[in-house]
């Protein structure tokens, strides 16, 4: 694995991971010359009428698959003379997402397991780790809302209102605790290798004396033409769709010490941020763009919809997220050998691993957008 991908090292370990990955960047703001600065992170968003809400400032664009983001990084540098990539802040996930709502809910769940390699295993085999449960806005639309908590290992079948009420307390709202509340349904999976980078971003005329902090990733993934995975004659596949996206989301941002909070500018500085970024990308691939206006997990959705998937067809397998953590199922059989049980992760790895659709290793994908 490359030397200059230090990250890779710990992608096992998210307290570690994370702790390093803020010295580059704290790095990368010394090599720009801001002396005596400090981070802060994304600010809670509030309403008139007074609502703290968890935004997430997010844009993205969809193209038909991974190769034509080849060196996207130096475009963006090229393109955006004040954007500075964060050196030695590459790393990769690999991870399956369950979209868990259909498509008439007022928000969108889903759940979601990074998947990692025992030491020595097989590469073609991925093992999932760290479920986590979250909720969003629906739609790719602005300041959209997202709350999400990991599940517990020993217990990811629990009820996750508890653990959100934790984590955002006054700060989730009525409608988002009610939604919580709703049993959950699996609808389909999408299998996803993601190769993510941060980066820097200046601007004295719309930013002030911020500099804001950009985390982006480009996604390669299979959607899967069933919800159980298996295969399907309309798709003629267990895989319905195969894209890459490219996404960048404001993470925080750094501002010199004792600097007086102004929340409506920081919110300003937010979004012509997300529009700096986006308005060279919409140039460079305005004849590949995939118009979708619908986020990654509400793809999983409208596709399945649109090769005859019907919510009683959903209803009858009754599919839960956490038996996708297991090599087998008890009480799943297979339809022509009701003796022998079906493998989910076996077919969930076939989103990663499937010949006619592999997804790339994760340095492959590094090296095509550096």
């Amino acid at each position: 694995m490359s030397t200059s991908r230090p990250l890779f090292k710990h992608i096992r370990n998210h307290t570690s991971l994370f702790t390093e990955l803020s010295q580059y960047r704290d790095t990368a703001l010394d090599s720009l010359g801001f002396a005596n600065y400090e981070f802060h992170k994304v600010p809670k968003f509030i309403t008139e009428d007074g609502q703290r809400l968890t935004i997430e400032p997010e844009r993205s664009i969809v193209l038909p698959n991974v190769k034509m983001l080849s060196g996207v990084k130096a475009k963006l540098e090229m393109h955006i003379p004040s954007f500075k990539m964060v050196e030695n802040s590459e790393i990769g996930y690999r991870y399956p997402t369950a979209a868990l709502a259909n498509l008439d809910a007022p928000f969108i769940k889903r759940m979601r397991s990074e998947y990692f390699h025992k030491v020595d295993e097989d590469r073609s085999i991925c093992r999932p780790v760290n479920l986590s449960y979250g909720i969003k806005s629906r739609g790719k639309a602005d300041n959209r809302q997202e709350y999400e908590v990991w599940m517990p290992d020993e217990a990811p079948e629990q009820n996750p209102l508890p653990l959100l009420i934790e984590r955002y307390g006054e700060d989730l709202p009525n409608d988002v605790r009610h939604f919580v509340e709703q049993p959950s349904k699996v609808h389909g999976w999408m299998g996803v290798k993601r190769a993510a980078f941060e980066a820097l971003y200046t601007d004295k005329i719309h930013c002030g004396d911020l500099v804001i902090c950009i985390a982006m990733s480009v996604d390669a993934y299979n959607i899967g033409a069933k919800p159980d995975l298996s295969f399907s004659p309309e798709a003629d596949s267990s895989i319905a769709v195969s894209n890459a996206e490219l996404e960048w989301e404001v993470e925080g941002y750094y501002a010199p010490r004792g600097w007086q909070f102004d929340h409506d500018m920081v919110w300003s500085a937010i979004q012509h941020t997300l529009e700096a970024v986006n308005a060279p990308l919409v140039d460079m691939y305005s004849n590949t763009l995939i118009p979708i206006a619908e986020s990654k997990t509400e793809r999983i959705l409208s596709t399945l919809t649109s090769l005859g998937v019907t919510q009683e067809e959903v209803d009858h397998l009754n599919l839960q997220p956490w038996e996708f953590l297991q090599t087998e199922s008890t009480h799943r059989m297979k339809h022509k050998d009701p003796n022998h049980s079906v493998n989910l992760l076996g077919r969930l790895n076939r989103l990663f691993y499937q010949p006619e659709n592999p997804l790339p290793s994760l340095n492959w994908m590094h090296d095509l957008i550096s």
